[in-house]
Formats: C-alpha cells, structure tokens, sequence
C-alpha cells in the first residue's frame, strides 16, 4: 500500500544518449518521494540523518524526455534504526521500475541509533511490520 506519491516529467537531463531516463534518475525520483513523505508527517525532520543503507531496482519499460511518471512509496518496516521501503515508478505504457531501499538513522557521529521516537510513531500506522 502506497504511502505517499508524487509526480514529475522526466528531464531532458535526467536522460542518457539513448534517449531514455538513465538508471539513476529512478533512485532520485524515489529520494525525493521519501523526503516528501517525512516532511508530510514531520516537517522538521533532519532528512540528512538517513543515509542509504542498500538499494535496488528493475527496469521494466523505458521512459524519455517529457514523458510523465509517478512514484508510488510503500514502507515496509520500521526496525530499530532502520526503515526499508519499496517503490514504482509508473509512466504512460504502465510500470517502469519496481525498487526498494533501506535507510538507517544515524546520530550526529554516523553511527546507527535509534530512529527518533516521534517519527516511529508518525511512521507506524503505514508500516507493514514494526520492530
């Protein structure tokens, strides 16, 4: 179940010389998503705080340059300090990338702590599995 979506137009810039979306254009939209979803829940959230602890993606249809997409966000869990997601980008022909992606909280050091009360609480009621 989606938690949260958003939609663009893919760039010119987000292209490669084959004239479709370069593969990293998909992990952008879907940070992007992400960071979104946050501040709906928690406007002042330090987005800086969860760096990528592992990604990845399929590539189902291309998209190029002026075609529309969505990013469908769905979290999955909620662990101790870390939060994985799963997510689709959809364009006009139907799904082009199916990826997901984990995150882990860190304090002001780097190192793993615990993701902040308030968020896990916010986060909660989307997840499909808290820890």
């Amino acid at each position: 179940m989606s938690v949260h979506s958003t939609s663009g137009v893919v760039a010119f810039s987000d292209t490669d010389a084959s004239g479709r979306f370069h593969h990293t254009a998909a992990y952008r939209w879907a940070e992007n998503t992400e960071h979104a979803f946050y501040r709906s829940v928690l406007p002042d959230v330090d987005i800086g705080r969860f760096p990528r602890r592992s990604t990845s993606a399929t590539y189902e249809r291309p998209l190029t340059a002026g075609d529309a997409y969505t990013v469908d966000l769905a979290l999955d869990r909620i662990g101790n300090s870390s939060i994985t997601y799963t997510w689709t980008v959809t364009g006009p022909a139907g799904v082009c990338v199916r990826g997901a992606h984990a995150v882990v909280h860190v304090d002001a050091t780097g190192r793993p702590a615990p993701v902040p009360g308030v968020l896990r609480d916010r986060l909660a009621p989307a997840a499909g599995a808290v820890a």
